[in-house]
């Protein structure tokens, strides 16, 4: 999958640095779906909106459930969420990071059918 060149992407060992934190947290931040990725050249990257004060969006983790739910795969879920929606005027992690969770959950309902 082609990743939008705009995009800033954070590494692991960046998170870690950026959270203070243990690599084993970020593995089971990722693991848990409070945050997705994709690997780029075969690295494990994490889009960098995805963070917020230093922190993940506390609504990130619900809206990654309910597109996996729907059948996406991680990259597919990661995709839907940097692209440009329709339905929305704007990008979803734009949406998610203004705190307007229940329109990007209204978006990601018509999905499953």
């Amino acid at each position: 999958m082609e990743e939008n060149p705009a995009t800033e992407y954070l590494t692991v060992p960046e998170l870690v640095e950026l959270f203070g934190c243990s690599v084993g947290k970020v593995h089971r931040l990722l693991e848990e779906h409070y945050l997705a990725s994709v690997k780029i050249d075969g690295i494990v990257q994490v889009p960098a909106e995805f963070v917020q004060n230093g922190d993940v969006i506390p609504s990130l983790r619900g809206t990654l459930l309910a597109l996996l739910d729907s059948g996406f795969s991680e990259e597919e879920a990661v995709h839907w969420l940097l692209q440009e929606n329709d339905e929305l005027g704007e990008r979803p992690i734009a949406v998610l990071r203004d705190g307007r969770k229940s329109a990007v959950r209204r978006a990601t309902q018509s999905l499953a059918f």
